[in-house]
């Protein structure tokens, strides 16, 4: 059977069930997910399974529960920062400490549920309250509401505890670029007792204003946003620290430089320390701090240096204060990310070679042993590893024929592994420290009643191999082609991305997507290039104030290669891509005109002074110290010289990549008399996709594709 685009889109998913937020509550008996629903793909509800029972139930109705009241606008934008702003119902929840209740946020309001399925509501308001947690032992509700922190005894009224000081002045939130670009979204921190918690202020009064239209299918909505460009003034970010109802605030000590970043802000287990990671403007140092919560005096803990001198610094979420006061961190400065412990001011390597640890997954600090998800085995197919907490030897913990991630406890008892393949959609189970499968939470398995089997017959495998790049460099490639017939020449779908902090090919199941473009006759084909992720500091680094340059190159390699197969047509390669993968499909096209048969630009980055600070300032440095590397990585000044079809593609209400950066191109387009073709999305933000949305964009992609002859054999 012929997938089309509308049911690659539809519910319920091809991908078989989705579950999210898998945790395992504080006493072990429950594990909790959110699951989606299958006539409703992007809903979902809180379910449990009850370990001592066998049994799973719904634990939260999101469509009984929820009010279907209008969103406000900063929760919109945070559920944009988040990449969850297509979910509905319950995007999230936390069990309290005594594994009693979970906190769930739903439609701007919170809820307590009891997982024998008592709900008892605890806000009731018109505005949404932002970024809700429980306190560390339970006891205090928090939440964010008109640009103040609010405490409360859960059960009880809240009231704000920290000032209302305008419309420039925000208490207990992150600023857009920690949301954006740093992973980074929350603006407060609870210590592990209550006593006191941590409150980011931060002052956006200095940040320019850019006017942003959102232009939608009746109207358009002018938003005046504070977004700060590249090279332009950040927030200014103070941190307190104080009790739960406000009294006894102190301003920490963050250094005599206001121009840094606050990245990350941790408790020591035993509540006598703060613990600041701040990074400089330049993002080739961060330092961590040592804070008295009851003074806010600060002193310098250490300091992780760029590895190299045209480099910056990777921030990261995998590092854990343990119980004895020493720190297990991330680090890439033997030129690969691994592991290190720091304990009595010194450090010691906990894995090492030329792989990258890409997540710390968690720790038993009882047994003394840490678990990994890494790539020694392979970069396309990362596998969960176990190793002691002094260091030593890895202990493969899943199946290699797999691409794996896990979770765990907190504790570090209990592993969540998630794992898929080309030919197997994502799978999910729970399993002991040593791997052995206990349940699964989603086997997925593609029998007679997953909406993928129809399908099954017609899934064409995935091929994999290498090329090598200019250096020698090897770059990984996969193709899925149709079932080829001898002496046909075949037109290909080139997706790529390029970008930093990015891995496109993987062994892992990629959807119906390409098997639907596949399907059409077309082969699908992607590269990692260099300066994409997890190869290390030395295949990442090309790019520094060099954007636009190396990714191109190794991009064209690709296409070299493909031009060389004796079943690919070499004047129907067409390439696509989004974001960073749109701005490559223009400076790919502008490098090399009349080389590919046709370019997908969708919302494309043209100028990264359009950009903002902390992601573009970290590779490029800034317009004003670094005008040459802008000039060159820039869209636009090459504009004229593109001459092969253009379909660009863009939401006109992006607060992401802005519209400006089209509007800048379309300009210089149009004032050149180069022919292009354009689709416009009136209401949608960098995340163009839905139902309906999601395969009309694919089909003017095909229908684009097909008026410029880049159509398959007949």
């Amino acid at each position: 059977m012929e997938l089309t685009f509308e049911r690659v889109f539809a519910s319920p998913s091809l991908d078989g069930p989705a579950p999210r937020k898998a945790k395992l509550s504080p006493d072990g008996r429950w594990l909790t997910l959110l699951r989606n629903r299958a006539e409703d793909k992007n809903r979902y509800d809180l379910w449990g399974y009850d370990r001592e029972s066998g049994e799973w139930s719904m634990l939260v109705d999101s469509k009984k529960l929820g009010s279907g009241r209008e969103l406000s606008e900063d929760e919109k934008m945070q559920r944009e920062r988040a990449r969850v702003g297509s979910l509905k119902g319950i995007i999230d929840y936390q069990w309290t400490a005594d594994g009693a209740g979970l906190l769930v946020p739903i439609d701007g309001d919170i809820y307590l549920a009891r997982p024998g399925g008592e709900v008892q509501r605890l806000t009731d308001t018109e505005e949404s309250e932002l970024n809700p947690a429980l306190s560390e032992t339970g006891r205090y509700l928090s939440f964010v509401r008109d640009r103040q922190l609010w405490i409360g005894e859960v059960g009880q009224s809240a009231a704000p505890v920290t000032p209302k000081e305008g419309a420039d002045i925000r208490w207990g939130e992150a600023e857009f670029v920690a949301q954006e670009e740093m992973d980074r979204l929350t603006g407060y921190w609870w210590s592990p007792d209550d006593r006191r918690i941590a409150v980011e202020r931060f002052d956006e009064s200095g940040v320019g204003i850019v006017t942003r239209a959102a232009i939608g299918a009746t109207g358009t909505r002018v938003y005046e946003q504070r977004y700060p460009v590249a090279g332009s003034a950040n927030v200014l970010i103070d941190l307190y620290v104080m009790d739960p109802d406000g009294q006894n605030r102190v301003r920490v000590d963050l250094g005599s430089d206001p121009d840094i970043y606050l990245a990350r802000v941790d408790w020591a287990p035993d509540a006598s320390a703060l613990y600041v990671q701040r990074v400089n403007r330049d993002q080739t140092v961060i330092d961590v701090l040592k804070v008295d919560p009851a003074t806010g005096a600060s002193s310098l803990l250490f300091t992780e240096h760029a590895v190299v001198e045209d480099y910056w610094v990777n921030l990261t979420n995998n590092y854990k204060w343990l119980e004895d006061g020493s720190l297990v961190w991330w680090s890439e400065r033997d030129g690969y990310g691994h592991l290190y412990r720091y304990a009595g001011g010194q450090w010691t390597q906990l894995t090492k070679g030329e792989w990258v640890v890409t997540d710390l997954v968690g720790i038993d600090q009882e047994a003394g042993r840490i678990f990994i998800r890494g790539t020694r085995d392979s970069v396309l197919a990362p596998q969960v590893y176990a190793l002691p907490l002094s260091g030593g030897e890895l202990v493969r913990l899943t199946d290699p024929e797999y691409s794996n991630a896990a979770t765990m406890d907190a504790k570090g008892q209990t592993l969540l592994v998630t794992r898929s393949n080309d030919s197997t959609p994502p799978q999910s189970y729970l399993a002991d420290q040593g791997g052995v499968r206990i349940t699964w939470i989603e086997e997925n398995a593609l029998d007679a009643s997953h909406p993928y089997t129809p399908f099954v017959a017609s899934h064409r495998p995935t091929q994999y191999g290498t090329i090598a790049a200019e250096d020698g460099t090897p770059l990984y490639w996969e193709m899925v082609t149709p079932e080829l017939e001898p002496g046909k020449r075949y037109p290909v779908y080139f997706y790529h991305y390029g970008g930093p902090h990015a891995q496109v090919v993987s062994k892992g199941w990629d959807g119906a997507l390409r098997q639907a473009i596949v399907d059409k006759g077309y082969i699908w084909f992607a590269i990692d290039n260099r300066g994409s992720a997890n190869r290390g500091v030395k295949f990442e680094q090309p790019i520094y104030h060099a954007m636009g340059g190396v990714e191109v190159r190794d991009q064209k390699a690709g296409t070299e290669y493909l031009k060389s197969l004796p079943f690919v047509d070499p004047g129907k390669i067409a390439i696509s891509g989004w974001s960073y993968g749109g701005y490559m499909t223009l400076k790919q096209l502008q490098a090399d005109p009349g080389y590919y048969a046709a370019g997908i630009a969708g919302a494309p980055v043209t100028k990264w002074e359009l950009y903002d600070t902390f992601y573009t300032e970290r590779y490029m440095g800034t317009p004003q110290k670094d005008g040459p590397a802008y000039d060159a990585s820039s869209a636009l000044p090459d504009a004229t010289k593109l001459s092969d079809p253009l379909l660009l593609v863009h939401g006109m209400a992006d607060d992401n990549v802005v519209f400006e950066n089209s509007t800048a191109l379309i300009a210089e387009l149009q004032g050149a008399n180069v022919p292009f073709e354009m689709m416009l999305y009136p209401g949608y933000t960098h995340r163009v996709s839905g139902e309906k949305i999601s395969p009309h964009f694919f089909n003017s992609v095909f229908r684009f594709l097909a008026a410029h002859g880049v159509t398959p054999p007949e």
